[in-house]
């Protein structure tokens, strides 16, 4: 394994604040590597120019949070779908909603344009991928097979095949020629939520939430190579254009990977958290995370990482043709016959929808249209990048320069912030405003604190304490030249009034310790039933957290005592609880809602049968208790942002009992 080496190899480039509140989903454009796209939880599309600070374009139109979008390859259409399970495809050269398309009947979970057609492949929640014809504004095709939800869909390169991966633990790749499943692979144990071809040879790579790297051949269908992750999981994943490597981008760093034999070829230090897609661009890779409602660009210089076993790399030209390498140890892969026009449509073979699916154009799509539009915010972005004075370019310029490089001196971050050459050690822990002489931030990476009022959930991760200031628990400085504190009295001051947390602490490890000690001595069924007499939330959800990583310790009774707490923990105001109690749910839905349904169904039996008796009467407790929650769920199904999509998922494993 490659060692990390801290270098100015990546920098940081931008950060803006993209919407008024979380965002939800971002897409690069990879021909250009300089168009970004969010979208949010205000169910608005923003269009940016990388590394500039105002918004190009807005889209409106969506009545829901944008859950997934997508560019094709000319970066002149978006395409951007809903947790309603509504999609909008948008020209952004004539600044105006192309189509509306509707059909699927929950959150639209992945996107992607065709390379050469005008079609477009969408994946939902509801387990469906279907196909659009965006002449005809109809769904023509749709794909059945998949068991859950659908995570991400890719074109091949040729527009032949189409890859899916989705939560059933499965890639299935669908011949779009022959109308049919190709082959599905099996091999990940966990969801599937990446999928990427290889730009030249009939290769796929897959990322699961089972922290591998699968390589696959797609003309013997086995797999190639398979790559164990470190501690942090990947998060996106790009070929190199030459296709000599493979990206990977993890939460603190990017890895350069080969894979005849799997090895990596170079790791490079980022921080750039939850980065969400990648391109490359004149030798540089460009990654665009997000936070919140902020979202940061970074830059890699690629001539200074190792791609392959040679150490030596020239410059990539874009005006050049690439050559596809010859893997190591391997022969020669089919490559792809790129056609000069659009694939052939699809044979009858693939089920066709019903008349009622395939939905003309009426009224109601026409109302939809007028009431999206595009709102240009910045009219001379606008017309640099989509309206180019010469008719022959396309959207955004193809020949940009790349982008420079920081000086030596310059630190990683200091385009963020201008911190002072010397500060106390004391006033580290003061609130910005109680330092003198207060160095200002820039505008675009601004984040003054401000006062709020407690948030009706709490955050499961967050950097500071609910409404607590460090200040408040230090002595006064009277004297701003005072710049040392002694260390008893820092910690004498720090402790007071802590001796009531400390009560609490102590009482609760102690009831962690009954528990246990139950658990040793006995089952789980009697330390679950502990821990509910302890009349303690906080350890319940410590207790299922343990017990929602092994299925297998689930049992009926077990569901009949973990029910009604659950149905707390799904009300709670803490997002750790409602998080751990979501978890319980579903793990007792997939497992015992089937049998308690059937067993509720079953016609009475002849004669005395005690055992069927007692789990007659634990169906019929779990039944009640379901549709009790059953309500709460349906409820908060109509949150945005990830709980909203948990709880809608939930909400469809319970249509049952509705």
């Amino acid at each position: 394994m490659a060692e990390a080496v801290a270098t100015k190899t990546a920098w940081k480039l931008h950060e803006i604040t993209a919407h008024s509140s979380n965002v939800s989903s971002l897409v690069l454009g990879k021909t250009s590597g300089r168009l970004l796209a969010t979208g949010g939880d205000d169910c608005r599309v923003n269009i940016w120019s990388i590394n500039k600070p105002n918004c190009i374009m807005s889209l409106t139109g969506h009545t829901s949070p944008i859950e997934s979008l997508q560019v094709n390859t000319n970066e002149n259409l978006i395409v951007a779908g809903s947790q309603s399970g509504s999609i909008r495809v948008w020209d952004l050269e004539a600044a105006k909603i192309l189509r509306s398309l509707l059909g699927h009947k929950a959150n639209i979970c992945s996107l992607d344009f065709h390379p050469y057609g005008s079609i477009v492949a969408s994946g939902s929640l509801d387990t469906n991928i279907k196909l659009w014809d965006m002449r005809k504004k109809n769904c023509v095709f749709r794909y059945k097979g998949h068991t859950e939800a659908v995570r991400c869909l890719r074109f091949s390169p040729d527009g032949k095949w189409l890859a899916s991966a989705a939560d059933d633990h499965t890639v299935k790749l669908w011949d779009l020629v022959a109308g049919k499943l190709v082959f599905e692979f099996t091999e990940h144990t966990g969801p599937v939520n990446v999928v990427e071809f290889h730009p030249n040879e009939y290769l796929l790579a897959s990322r699961s939430s089972d922290r591998t790297v699968r390589f696959w051949d797609l003309e013997k269908f086995q797999v190639v190579s398979c790559i164990e992750e470190e501690a942090t999981p990947v998060r996106c994943v790009l070929f190199n254009p030459d296709g000599c490597c493979l990206y990977s981008g993890f939460q603190d760093s990017l890895r350069v990977y080969g894979w005849e034999p799997e090895r990596c070829f170079d790791v490079v230090l980022v921080n750039w958290g939850k980065v969400a897609d990648l391109s490359v661009r004149n030798n540089q890779l460009i990654g665009v995370s997000f936070a919140q409602s902020t979202v940061s660009s970074f830059v890699v210089d690629l001539s200074r990482v190792i791609k392959s076993d040679s150490i030596s790399h020239g410059l990539i030209r874009d005006d050049e043709p690439l050559v596809p390498p010859i893997p190591t140890g391997s022969s020669l892969r089919r490559i792809y016959d790129r056609p000069s026009t659009s694939c052939s449509k699809p044979q009858s073979r693939v089920k066709r929808n019903s008349e009622s699916e395939r939905r003309s154009p009426s009224s109601e799509d026409d109302r939809d249209e007028k009431e999206s539009k595009a709102e240009i915010q910045n009219p001379e972005d606008y017309n640099e990048i989509f309206q180019p004075k010469n008719a022959i370019c396309r959207t955004p310029p193809q020949n940009s320069e790349p982008f420079p490089a920081p000086p030596e001196d310059e630190p990683i971050a200091a385009k963020e912030a201008v911190k002072p050459t010397q500060a106390p050690d004391v006033q580290t822990l003061l609130p910005k405003q109680e330092l003198p002489n207060p160095v200002q931030r820039p505008s675009i990476a601004s984040s003054a604190a401000l006062t709020r009022a407690e948030p009706l959930v709490i955050p499961a991760a967050r950097n500071e304490p609910i409404g607590l200031k460090a200040s408040d628990f230090l002595p006064a400085v009277k004297n701003q030249s005072q710049t040392e504190l002694v260390d008893e009295e820092a910690i004498s001051q720090i402790r007071k009034g802590h001796e009531t947390m400390c009560v609490v602490l102590t009482s609760r490890r102690k009831n962690l310790d009954t528990v246990q000690a139950v658990w040793s001595s006995s089952d789980i069924k009697n330390s679950v039933d502990s821990a509910v007499a302890i009349n303690d939330l906080s350890v319940v959800v410590d207790l299922l957290n343990i017990i929602n990583q092994k299925p297998s310790l689930w049992k009926l009774d077990l569901c009949a005592i973990v029910l009604p707490q659950v149905e707390k923990l799904l009300q709670s105001k803490y997002e750790s609880y409602v998080q751990t109690g979501c978890t319980s749910l579903k793990l007792i839905l997939q497992r015992f809602l089937p049998l308690i349904t059937d067993i509720l169904a079953a016609p009475p039996s002849v004669g005395v049968d005690i055992t069927r008796e007692e789990r007659l009467h634990k169906c019929k407790l779990c039944y009640r208790q379901l549709k009790n929650i059953s309500s709460i769920i349906k409820t908060k199904s109509g949150l945005s942002g990830r709980h909203g999509s948990t709880f809608r998922e939930l909400h469809l494993l319970m249509a049952v009992l509705e």
